[in-house]
Order: structure tokens, then sequence, then C-alpha cells
């Protein structure tokens, strides 16, 4: 299961495209428009940006927090690494 994990993480590491696909990143963003009761088109390249910007910031916080479940001699990571993580960064509370 390691070597599985490891070879499927180097698979992701070559990976340059969009992870998340388009059709339900568009909806998340639909939705929060809604939530925030924000009426305004998007275009497809904010769109894109946006999502880009999505991405690299998933993998920037998931590297701190992997760095944090190493530091506890852990290898699974867990919802207390995502807070420590995002305390340490200086984000808000959700």
């Amino acid at each position: 299961p390691g070597f599985l994990a490891i070879q499927e993480i180097r698979k992701y590491q070559r990976i340059t495209e969009l992870l998340i696909p388009k059709l339900p990143f568009q909806r998340l963003v639909r939705e929060i428009k809604q939530k925030l009761k924000m009426d305004f088109q998007i275009q497809a390249a904010a769109l894109e940006a946006l999502q880009e910007a999505s991405e690299a910031y998933l993998v920037e916080l998931f590297e701190d927090v992997n760095l944090l479940c190493l530091h506890s001699r852990r290898v699974t990571i867990t919802p207390r690494d995502v807070s420590l993580a995002r305390r340490i960064r200086g984000e808000p509370k959700l």
C-alpha cells in the first residue's frame, strides 16, 4: 500500500493541468456566490484563474499539514493538523 501511494503521489507531482473537475468547481463558485448574495457574471478566464489559485492554495496547505504530521512522528494527517497549519498561517477559523 505504501509503494502504491508513493507512485500515485509522484504521478500527480508530474501533472501540470488542473485536478479538480471544471464543472463541479463552477457549481461550487456559483453556490458560494448565491450564499453571499453576489449577482455578477464571471468570465471563463477569471474562473480558471480562481481554480488555479484554489488548487495552489490546497497543495501548499497540505504540504504544511504533512510537515506538521511528520513533526508529530505520524503518517496520517488529522483535522487538528489542518487547523494548526491554518492557525500558523494566520488564517481565520472556519
